[in-house]
């Protein structure tokens, strides 16, 4: 059977280190070291991105390490049909202009034809109003196949 292709948000990264929030740490774990290779998991250059605006030099090495530490591969490039979807999901209003790198994972995942983008950000990205949403917002652009916004633990328990 083929393998979903999965697309790794920063957040998901992240929550290795949430001391804060246990739970989603423990889950976040358990996705890395016990279900990451039963996908196709990737990450874009917006990642990268993100991950080199972190203020904590240490924090920032260690998500870098991680991306390394799990071979996490980038997947092609942002392109100018990419940032054109991504303004018009701020446009339409499903993410707001301030959080414009959330409308680039979701356009990147929309463009290259993802099935999953899993994230932890449960207020712009993984909840099903936005999936909704930007689903219907990009049957009017002409792109047919449909994109889930999922949490980890949405992947890690459906089996």
């Amino acid at each position: 059977m083929k393998k979903l292709k999965i697309y790794l948000d920063t957040s998901v990264i992240n929550f290795l280190f949430a001391d804060d929030a246990p739970e989603y740490k423990s889950v976040t774990e358990d996705f890395f070291h016990n279900f990451l290779h039963e996908y196709d998991v990737y990450i874009s250059e917006i990642v990268y991105l993100e991950i080199n605006k972190t203020d904590n030099p240490q924090k920032k090495k260690s998500l870098l390490d991680t991306v390394k530490q799990y071979k996490l591969k980038v997947y092609d490039t942002v392109n100018e049909e990419i940032e054109n979807l991504a303004n018009i999901y701020v446009k339409s209003g499903v993410i707001p202009q301030n959080k414009y790198e959330d409308a680039l994972h979701i356009a990147f995942c929309t463009y290259y034809e993802f099935d999953i983008l899993l994230s932890w950000n449960f207020r712009h990205l993984a909840n099903i109003r936005k999936q909704m949403a930007v689903n219907s917002i990009n049957r009017n652009n002409g792109y047919c196949k449909d994109l889930n916004l999922f949490n980890p633990m949405e992947v890690i328990y459906e089996k």
